[in-house]
């Protein structure tokens, strides 16, 4: 079988390698003219960790992945921590694998050295796709030189903005969640003595909140800022925002938040964007998957784990299935309930890190400190449901 895939990112090179792994013949088409992530971490649950061994793509990231301490939470102003669960060592005991974090640019290399292992010219840069034309024997893209290339099957991993899920199910605008990120990579020793914690800390406040972590074995910090403004920013992983907004939005907060500002060369900032779960993420040849399907908020660290999800399970139900139709439905069948979890949980959290009142600080931050110290199995047993999930002992 032909896979033609649109975009080269997280979900597009995993389901790459996925289906290559299969014995089938991939294409990924992506418009930049270098496969190249801007400077931004990511965290790996356990249910991403699993998906990424099964590629084969662990020994090419064991150099550069940092494994944190603990997930944590603090208040964005005091620094007072509020709870700390242990993660290094739990999450393998609990779940049967690591919780990780690693730079953006490092994985998609990793994933793109992996499928150049199992097809080295599958990879084409600077291809802008345009829309596609399909009949019951194959698919055909139209690209924006006026090329064109056939497959037996098209992948939409082309994110947010898909041109493809907008042809499959019409122009819509996405949803403004109210939040604008901000984005930034320091080195450590950049820092001094208000370097971040060794782990993954959510720094709460009022109306927004930070996310540091670490991020290439170490020596690298990661600031995700959120905000909530009432009209968006321009969107865009690559737009860069003025530092001193950055500055102003974070004014009084604790030095290890303020510092990692103040110290960045570069501020990504974006707004935020999500949309309501689709009635279907297929039309005949043609399937979505990753951001141009779920989009979510960054709240619970899970967008290209579900990606990574996302692909293996798509490669396993067209091999399961003997038309791409029946394997799509069986695709957005399995998934769709988990995604759409995952979406809520994101937008959920997002609001319980942005408490303002001192009232509200209380009732809700309270509890959880209370159970982290007195019960940690019943928290850690809370995100069973999301890093305990094996998506390749699905089909």
């Amino acid at each position: 079988m032909k896979a033609l895939i649109v975009g080269g990112g997280v979900g597009g090179l995993a389901s790459a390698i996925a289906l290559a792994q299969r014995g089938h013949d991939v294409t990924v088409l992506e418009q930049a003219p270098a496969l190249s992530e801007i400077g931004a971490g990511l965290q790996i649950a356990p249910n991403g960790w699993r998906v990424l061994e099964a590629l084969g793509v662990i020994p090419l990231i064991r150099d550069t992945l940092f494994e944190p301490e603990q997930i944590e939470m603090r208040m964005g102003v005091s620094g007072r921590k509020v709870f700390g669960l242990q993660m290094r060592g739990e999450a393998e005991r609990r779940w049967g694998a690591p919780y990780i974090h690693i730079h953006r640019a490092d994985l998609v290399e990793a994933l793109a050295e992996q499928l150049r292992n199992l097809a080295p010219e599958a990879i084409h840069t600077g291809v802008t796709v345009t829309g596609y034309a399909q009949s019951s024997t194959g698919v055909a893209l139209s690209c924006g030189d006026g090329s064109e290339m056939t497959g037996d099957i098209v992948i939409g991993a082309d994110g947010l903005h898909s041109v493809l899920r907008t042809q499959m199910l019409g122009p819509d605008a996405p949803h403004y969640t109210g939040n604008v990120a901000w984005r930034a990579v320091v080195p450590i020793d950049a820092l001094g003595d208000h370097a971040p914690p060794p782990g993954a800390c959510i720094w709460a406040g009022d109306k927004r909140h930070a996310v540091t972590t670490r991020l290439r074995a170490g020596t690298m910090a990661n600031f995700v800022g959120m905000v909530e403004m009432p009209e968006p920013s321009p969107e865009g992983w690559r737009v860069v925002g003025q530092k001193a907004d950055a500055q102003a939005a974070f004014a009084g907060w604790h030095p290890v938040v303020t510092t990692l500002i103040d110290r960045a060369g570069t501020l990504n900032r974006w707004a935020l964007f999500d949309r309501a779960p689709l009635p279907r993420w297929h039309e005949g040849r043609v399937v979505l998957l990753g951001d141009a399907a779920h989009p979510m908020l960054p709240s619970m660290a899970q967008g290209a784990v579900q990606a990574l999800e996302d692909a293996w399970i798509l490669a396993a139900a067209l091999d399961a299935e003997d038309a791409p139709d029946a394997a799509f439905r069986r695709f957005h069948d399995l998934r769709i309930g988990r995604t759409s979890r995952v979406q809520k949980g994101s937008a959920s959290n997002a609001r319980l890190f942005h408490h303002g009142s001192m009232l509200g600080r209380a009732a809700i931050y309270g509890p959880m400190a209370i159970g982290a110290r007195i019960l940690p199995n019943l928290i850690h047993g809370r995100q069973d449901w999301i890093y305990g999930y094996d998506a390749t002992t699905i089909i």
